[in-house]
């Protein structure tokens, strides 16, 4: 496998300049939902239109744990369905669409007194059962291994911050892992590019029924109607604004960034049973770029969705008490050098039915209103080409529109390639994790941009900030970034950790400056 997407390097704009009046379908909404709707549909042969009225990855989907589950969690809930499906939607990303943006991630639970006996076989038999996901998934148990014990002294090597007292090993399994949420919705979106979808960024959807959409140039105030044979609302959380029968629960999933030296020596992801819950985790995911991830609180979300959630002290503070309980020594607030929330668009319970957000199913469901407008809501990142494929079928039967079969199965978007194949790319390893077989065009974009040489386009635009100029320059050129907050909050995460991004904001400013030189010469 390789990648083998069409020829050329797709390049996304912002604006309604170039639009059509006319298309066969148009899609509300650039996370990674409303990108594999526009992948899928392209893929088919329709001609497609998806906007955002922010930009790329802009909500929900750059909130995430940068995990792709095998579906454990839901099996522990009963969710069979919904498990299963995770886990082969796993294995796609893993070994097609996307191998240069996963890897193999172990995660161990660690046995102390906290996880009594009963507890502990109990979890042993969820790991087993999640390796039974594995293999109705035909995953390669090369790629995942089996779930296996670990000794005390084991489990303190490969998580040396443990406390001592009282452990009695460790279980360990297998799961995936991303190098970037807003990363994988980017690629998607430049793949839909390249197969002939126009991805355009800061275009609002004002009004949308099935057969049309009026749009808004968040930039210039200009509007104008678009026509189209079928629309697909993937707006997420805010679906209802376009959708008023859509009913949703939100919840708010809260992450803290710690640096790598708040932890040191983590080798898996640490998942800690909160206490006094049935199928409750809380995890540590360690990053290759020196920075790990704490996750995940599920608080529901009352009033209007916000643009961009703030997770709130209580959460802070919970996430940090659950996973010191774990711990030799105790995480404080000093160790915490950012912090996120992300919105879950969960679909509400019937009626008559009760119970809290984190009781609520993660199936999608794709709706289509009494006028023809097609709405993708709930799932989660690790099912989007699948709630995108069940979201096109509807869109095609509602516009009654002339499609092929779904591809994107068997589609490697940009970048991708089989693994062997991968590790012999011509570039640094962080840029063939993050662009993958794209990586030597990538610098030799920058080069052409800058006129520099590697070392410099290489090197870290700040003391501890991995970010390089090289991955800005190719942001604006290749991925649509228009302004410093593209860049540094999506394009690359450097925002995440304040500090980090002022650090990084005179290069996000001269990459910008750069790259507007050239295009005005």
């Amino acid at each position: 496998m390789s990648g083998a997407t069409p020829a050329g390097s797709p390049r996304l704009l912002a604006g309604l300049d170039d639009v059509p009046d006319r298309v066969d379908l148009v899609v509300a909404g650039l996370g990674i939902t409303g990108a594999g709707v526009a992948l899928d549909a392209a893929t088919r042969g329709l001609r497609v239109l998806a906007v955002d009225a922010h930009d790329l990855a802009f909500g929900t989907s750059r909130w995430s744990s940068k995990l792709v589950h095998g579906g454990l969690r839901y099996l522990a809930q009963g969710q069979v369905r919904v498990a299963h499906e995770s886990a082969v939607e796993r294995g796609l990303l893993m070994t097609t669409i996307a191998p240069h943006l996963t890897r193999p991630l172990p995660l161990m639970v660690p046995l102390t007194p906290a996880v009594p006996g009963r507890a502990a076989k109990v979890t042993w038999a969820g790991l087993r059962a999640g390796d039974g996901l594995r293999m109705s998934a035909r995953t390669s148990r090369r790629l995942l291994p089996r779930p296996r014990r670990v000794s005390a002294t084991e489990a303190r090597w490969l998580a040396p911050s443990l406390r001592r007292t009282g452990l009695r090993g460790g279980l360990v399994a297998w799961d995936g892992q991303l190098e970037d949420d807003a990363r994988l919705v980017v690629a998607v979106a430049r793949t839909a590019a390249a197969y002939g979808a126009r991805v355009r960024t800061r275009v609002r959807v004002v009004e949308a029924t099935g057969e049309g959409v009026l749009l808004r140039d968040e930039r210039t105030g200009a509007e104008r109607a678009v026509l189209a044979r079928a629309v697909v609302n993937a707006t997420g959380v805010w679906a209802g604004g376009l959708a008023e029968e859509v009913r949703l629960r939100p919840s708010r999933g809260t992450h803290l960034v710690l640096r790598e030296s708040a932890l040191p020596g983590l080798q898996v992801e640490l998942t800690v049973p909160v206490p006094g819950e049935r199928s409750r985790y809380v995890f540590v995911v360690p990053q290759p770029d020196g920075r790990h991830y704490v996750g995940l609180t599920d608080e529901p979300v009352d009033g209007p969705v916000p643009d961009v959630p703030v997770p709130t002290e209580a959460e802070v503070s919970f996430l940090l008490d659950a996973l010191s309980a774990a711990l030799e020594t105790p995480l404080s607030r000093d160790d915490v050098a950012g912090a996120y929330a992300g919105l879950r668009p969960l679909l509400d319970v019937a009626d008559g039915e009760t119970g809290t957000t984190a009781d609520l199913s993660r199936r999608h469901a794709v709706v289509t209103g009494a006028d023809g407008l097609v709405t993708v809501v709930g799932g989660k990142l690790t099912t989007y080409r699948r709630m995108a494929q069940d979201a096109v079928d509807a869109a095609v039967a509602a516009g009654g529109l002339a499609a092929g079969p779904c591809r994107t199965a068997r589609l490697p978007l940009l970048g991708a390639a089989a693994r062997d194949e991968l590790a012999l790319v011509a570039a640094p390893p962080r840029l063939v994790r993050r662009y993958g077989i794209e990586a030597p065009a990538v610098l030799a974009d920058a080069r052409a941009v800058t006129g520099l040489d590697d070392a410099a386009l290489l090197a870290p635009v700040a003391a501890g900030v991995p970010t390089t100029l090289a991955k800005l320059v190719w942001g604006v050129t290749h991925e649509g970034a228009v302004d410093v907050d593209d860049l540094l909050d999506r394009r690359t995460r450097v925002g995440l950790v304040a500090t980090d991004r002022a650090a990084a904001l005179p290069a996000a400013e001269r990459a910008l400056a750069l790259t507007a030189a050239v295009a005005a010469g």
